[in-house]
């Protein structure tokens, strides 16, 4: 009741405005509210500060235009806008002020785990266990779940209805997704038939987990051999977390 008071205060419209002004008036409102919030801004918050016909999208693509020669941009994460310094600028800002914005890099454990989690969302412990020929940690779980990254999802229809897990919008925001759509390599595991998680737990990916093969050879997994190891390249995988959030 209280939001709904505050927009009426906010003429969306501006009607007295001739079009070029409207238009302008529109682009601040929303790079400042943008601007003025620490976590990505969801579509429908904007919609409530612009006219009910105006598109969000083109208005900001009008923003990113007029920002393309500053240090800093208006990125797509984890289903909204946010502004972030651009990466350029990681070493100058460093050198500033001590924090570039690096983040503490995952173990190469968590960064397999995650990924894994990612992609075949929702799955159980029991599941990645199978997956990787070992038992995964609660510990190690624990720790994705510290930063933020995974969160408890459905329970799983198997016996004990076991908790399963599933990544965040703070996932999306930490590593500079806008959806899982983002995943690197997704369409290339979609097209190789390598993106369900029945073909995932035929095998076991111990030698990968491992960090090296293992030669065992045609031993490993179908899925291994089918490209899977590859394509779900972790180091890649953590090497697109963001760090240039300012």
């Amino acid at each position: 009741m209280a939001r709904e008071a505050e927009s009426g205060l906010v003429d969306r419209e501006l009607e007295q405005l001739p079009p070029d002004l409207r238009w302008r008036e529109w682009m601040a409102r929303v790079e400042a509210v943008i601007f003025a919030s620490p976590e990505p801004v969801q579509r429908e918050a904007l919609a409530r500060v612009v006219g009910r016909n105006c598109s969000i999208d083109l208005l900001i693509e009008d923003i990113r235009g007029e920002l393309r020669d500053r240090p800093y941009e208006l990125v797509a994460v984890a289903g909204g806008w946010q502004h972030r310094t651009k990466k350029a600028y990681r070493d100058v800002i460093r050198a500033a002020t001590g924090n570039g914005g690096d983040a503490q890099p995952l173990s190469p454990s968590e960064a397999l785990v995650l990924m894994c989690i990612a992609y075949y969302q929702p799955i159980t412990r029991a599941e990645l266990g199978q997956f990787f020929g070992r038992e995964v940690s609660r510990d190690l779980i624990g720790s994705l779940r510290a930063l933020g990254f995974i969160a408890a999802g459905p329970r799983s229809p198997q016996p004990g209805a076991p908790y399963t897990y599933v990544t965040t919008k703070a996932f999306l925001s930490e590593f500079g997704f806008d959806s899982l759509r983002d995943l690197p390599n997704i369409e290339a595991l979609e097209d190789a038939g390598l993106l369900g998680k029945e073909s995932l737990l035929e095998g076991n990916m111990a030698p990968v987990f491992d960090g090296a093969d293992d030669g065992s050879g045609d031993e490993r997994s179908d899925w291994v051999k089918a490209g899977g190891a590859n394509l779900l390249d972790a180091e890649e995988f953590s090497l697109r977390r963001d760090g240039s959030r300012a």
